[in-house]
């Protein structure tokens, strides 16, 4: 059974998300035959520039920015989680096309893990070629195939493709999980819900 997940590595709602599927998943009795492939979505396409959250979240939010992001850092905390609110966002195109390549090579939970963890837990930037080579490079990627993909157009129609996907489906927010094709649970939902979901889809 194949489980689809439409995510974007700066989006902490995702981050949140994720732990509460893999939570769901551990418990999932037919958990070993499960495929999990994430999905490419960006939250800000257009976006050209790389700003400090805080300043992005002051800028949209005004006021109740500090405390929305306290809330989230605190949900966050609670699954378990690593959260610095000193984070950097940009445009994530490059990423998500380095994750088409981990998938190519077995490696897309690792290099995704690696991801999030740099950005949410360790503050690290993900848009300089020189700090994302090395987070997919301890992810176990090739350095080579990393600039390689860097350095040219690679992966970006899988990426689109993945992007045309969730628009002719409807997705508008993320994260959007879809289980075996058919079953679909939007947002950072709890942990059981997804394991409602994926024995539904399991049981029809």
């Amino acid at each position: 059974m194949q489980v689809e997940i439409w995510a974007d590595v700066i989006c902490p709602w995702c981050y949140i998300g994720k732990a509460r599927f893999e939570k769901a998943l551990a418990r999932f009795e037919h958990r070993a035959e499960v495929t999990v492939v994430h999905r490419a979505f960006e939250l800000d396409p257009d976006k050209s520039t790389v700003e400090p959250v805080p300043q992005m979240l002051a800028a949209k939010f005004g006021p109740r920015a500090a405390e929305m992001e306290n809330s989230v850092a605190q949900l966050a905390r609670d699954e378990g989680l690593g959260y610095r609110q000193d984070r950097e966002i940009g445009n994530t195109f490059d990423v998500h096309r380095l994750l088409h390549l981990a998938g190519e090579r077995g490696l897309q939970p690792e290099l995704l893990n690696a991801v999030l963890h740099a950005n949410f837990a360790e503050a690290r930037t993900l848009f300089t070629a020189e700090s994302l080579t090395e987070i997919a490079a301890e992810a176990g990627l090739d350095r080579t195939d990393i600039r390689a993909v860097l350095d040219s157009a690679a992966y970006a129609d899988e990426v689109r493709t993945d992007e045309k996907r969730a628009r002719e489906i409807g997705i508008t927010g993320v994260p959007f999980v879809v289980v075996d094709g058919r079953l679909a649970v939007a947002g950072a939902q709890p942990a059981e819900l997804f394991g409602r979901a994926l024995t539904q889809a399991w049981e029809d």
